[in-house]
Order: C-alpha cells, then structure tokens, then sequence
C-alpha cells in the first residue's frame, strides 16, 4: 500500500468536513421540518392535500368539520350569555315572538349546531369502528376479524384517553406555572392540590361504567368521551356476537337494537353508534350487490329519497336545546306536531330528534355528488385530521384568551362570574349591532382566536392525538406472542 502524504492527508480530511457538513446540513433540514409539523398548522393542510384519499374521506371531512361547529357553538354561548341571548340562539325561530336569522330551520345549525355535531360523531364513529369488520364478515373471513376486534378494543381506551389525560394535566400546570386568571375555574392554593385534585377527578373520569354525571372538571366538553367508549365497546361486542349471522338476522338485530335503544331504554348514545354501524353494514351490502330486496326497488328513486333525507336532517337538527323542558319543545314553532314523536324512554329529548338528524345527514351525503365534494375539500380535511384535538381544546382557548379578548372588547358577562374584573375591561368596546350572532364584536375576536385554536388543535393532535395511536398499537404489539418461525 501507498503511504499518505501530508497533501492526501488534506485533501480526505475536507472530504470528511464536507461529509460532515451535508450531514449536518440534513439533520438540521429533519429537525426544522418536524418543528414545522408542529407550528405551523398550513404543513397540515399540505401533508393531508397530498395524501390519497381513502373511501370514507367524506366522513373524515364531515368530522372535522362538524368540530368546527362544536367550536363555533361554544364561542356564540359565551358571548351572548351575559347579554341573555344564549336562550334564544338555543330555541327555534319565532319562539317567544322572537324572529332572528340565526335561529331559522337549517341556518342556525351554523350558529348552534354543536349538540348536532355530537351526534353526528356518535354515528360516524359507529361506521368507521364497523366498517373494516363488517368487510371481514361479510369475505367469511372470519379468523382476521377475531385479530382485528381484539385489537381493537385493546387499543380504544388508549387512544380516547391519553389526549384527555395530556390536555388536562397541561392545562391544569398552566394554572399555576404561569398564574393564568381562568375563570370560572377556582385553582387550588398550591400546585400540589391541585395536581392531586385532578388525578382524582381523571381517576374518576377515567371509570366509564360509574353511575351519575360524566363532567369533568378540568375540561366540561369531555363529557362526551366515556359516551364514546361505551358505544365503541357496544359496536365490538354486536360485531362479535353476530360475526356468524345470516345477513338477514344481522340486519334485523341492528334494528332490533336502535329500537331498543331509543324507545325502551334511554340509551340514545348507543342507538347513534349501532345506527352508524347499520348505515356501514347497508353500504358494503351495496356494492356487493346483495341489498336487501325492498331497497334495491327503490333504486329509481334515490336521488329525491336522499335529497329529502338531508333537508330532513337539517331540520331536525336544529331541535331547541336550550333547556330539557318538554313544553319548551311543544311550544316551539314548527316543533308541535314533531314532539308528539318523542319516546316516553327518552329524558333528554333532543338526542331522539338529533340521532334521526344525524343518521338522515350520513345515509344521504355519499349520495348527492355536490355535499360529498364540500367535505372532501382540502381544509375540511385537514379539519378531519385535527377534530378530536380541536374538540379537547377549544374550551382552554376560549377560558384562557377567548375570556380576555371578549371581555377587551366589551362582552359584559354576569357580574358573579368575575370576582375581581381586570382593568382592560370594555378597553377597546367593538360594535355589538347588526343581526343576533353577526355582531362585529363577536367576528373581529376571531381573526386571533380562529389561527390560535387550529394551532393548539395542530400541535396537540401531532403531539398527543397521533402518539396515542402509536402507543396504542405498540403495547398492543407487546402483548403478542412471537409469531413462530417459517420451515424452509
């Protein structure tokens, strides 16, 4: 071999500089583009735009954008409570003699859609659970749906409750750490009460069978998660106990249960989730061709059946939910002949009208071309992708800047409700004129907190929401045996 010479010795020694340098170079480009993931939510919208869409992409868009609304609802609650608006946003149109645009049938599910949202969540989540099964079960395969169902139920707690708990547990530290004013929260004297307070209230939380009320402390709009895991776990457990079924006896189960469910006993979240998974079973039917008879003779006729499906829904979605006062609904216009409808089961009346609502939206916006094109829109997607993120922190935006930006800008809240108002309070007063909802001091607030909240929702669902999922599976993954080795 050649000895090096001092010139040799140069020469490599920039090539290894160089080597270094590109490497570098790409490292940093890594880590710059995760940072970039993180904070700045237009990366979501590119990452999601680019990717193909999957069959059921209208539901993703449906969610998210049905987030929106949950977001929207909230925001148009805290502005017009202290005004003694809230009620009327709640009711129908002309209730009390009162005739605002925003509470017209089909208009005000933009305005106070939230408890339609919910709904529509409950039976989304029922089709997307079942749908992969129902595929499986439909194939015969019947082996690969014991390993899809058991992964799936493993997984369900895992990925609903790790965000909650992450959420939570900052937003209880922020109290503390940075001293925020978050009414009307009351934090405790020191940060080790109030750690132990919220594990307390999760630990609580956290049981789904318990008895009693599903409100948590430290985020009021989790209420909905326990519903969630609980008909997730009824979806898994008729998936399961039908997987043998005839066709025929499937479908009448799944009736037979929603009928249960609304009617007999006052289980309208599991109604919403069997619902969804009838509404998936009916779909795979269909492009089997093997639907059952009576449907497939009004074939002729789908497009006006769909059409009056949807404005049905719309209609039904909007069903007073100010208060759960049964005369209020008998006393709104254009809901008389309606709550002659309502189950002697069903104590919360609107969740009745609103699983009707939701399941009339969902069976007919696959089928008019121009409603599914809406969700499968790029920022309807990319509002798919941060939903459930979005849903677990819109309420600490609002408690935490929502709050202040309002009040600046001279939202008067009941007087009980702030103990010591700060001095920057009706600062800046907007014009609070113009229609119910339309009020420039409550649309201006939402050129900060609109991009605040997608960013937070961003973040988080990179950070928690996606981990979960992650999570989820590799514990699963750990709890397997080694698969055996292949004989050659």
């Amino acid at each position: 071999m050649e000895s090096k010479t001092a010139d040799d010795a140069v020469v490599e020694k920039q090539e290894m500089q160089q080597d270094g340098t590109v490497y570098t170079r790409r490292r940093r480009h890594r880590i710059m583009h995760r940072l970039g993931r993180l904070f700045l939510f237009k990366s979501g919208l590119k990452n999601t735009s680019n990717q193909p869409l999957r069959s059921t992409a209208w539901l993703d868009g449906l969610r998210g954008f049905a987030a929106f609304l949950v977001y929207w609802h909230h925001h148009q609650l805290w502005v017009h409570t202290g005004i003694g608006q809230n009620v009327t946003l709640e009711n129908s149109y002309g209730y009390n003699g009162k005739l605002n645009f925003a509470c017209m049938h089909g208009i005000r599910t933009f305005f106070t859609g939230g408890h339609f949202a919910v709904a529509t969540f409950f039976v989304i989540s029922g089709y997307v659970l079942s749908h992969k099964p129902l595929s499986l079960i439909q194939a015969g395969e019947l082996e690969k749906l014991d390993a899809v169902l058991s992964s799936a139920l493993f997984r369900r707690w895992i990925r609903l409750y790790i965000p909650v708990i992450a959420t939570t547990f900052l937003w209880m530290t922020s109290w503390h750490m940075f001293g925020l004013w978050t009414p009307p929260f009351e934090p405790q004297k020191n940060y080790i009460d109030e750690f132990f307070r919220w594990f307390y209230e999760f630990k609580d939380f956290s049981y789904v069978f318990r008895t009693g009320s599903n409100w948590q402390y430290y985020n009021l709009h989790t209420w909905s998660i326990p519903y969630e895991f609980k008909g997730s776990i009824a979806v898994y457990t008729v998936l399961s106990a039908l997987s043998r079924s005839t066709k025929q006896f499937r479908l009448s189960c799944e009736v037979a249960l929603i009928v249960y469910f609304l009617y007999i006993a006052d289980g309208w979240y599991g109604a919403m989730f069997i619902g969804g998974m009838l509404l998936c079973d009916l779909d795979h039917l269909a492009v089997r061709k093997e639907l059952p008879s009576f449907l497939t003779r009004l074939e002729r006729y789908k497009e006006a059946i769909y059409f009056v499906l949807f404005f049905a829904g719309v209609y039904l979605g909007g069903v007073p939910s100010a208060t759960n006062d049964f005369q209020t609904l008998r006393d709104s216009p254009g809901w008389y002949y309606l709550s002659y409808l309502k189950p002697q089961a069903a104590d919360s009346y609107k969740w009745f009208y609103l699983f009707w609502a939701a399941m009339f939206l969902i069976s007919s916006i696959p089928r008019l071309a121009s409603l599914k094109s809406f969700f499968l829109l790029g920022f309807n997607q990319y509002l798919g992708k941060i939903s459930y993120s979005l849903y677990l922190v819109h309420g600490p935006v609002i408690w935490a800047l929502g709050d202040r930006i309002y009040v600046y800008v001279g939202w008067p809240k009941d007087p009980s409700y702030f103990k010591d108002p700060p001095s920057y309070f009706n600062t800046y007063e907007l014009s609070k004129g113009g229609p119910l909802g339309f009020e420039p001091a409550f649309w201006l607030p939402h050129i900060i907190l609109l991009p605040v909240t997608l960013w937070v929702a961003t973040i988080c669902t990179t950070i928690f929401d996606e981990s979960s999922i992650t999570i989820a599976a590799w514990l699963h993954r750990r709890t397997l045996p080694p698969r055996p080795m292949s004989s050659k």
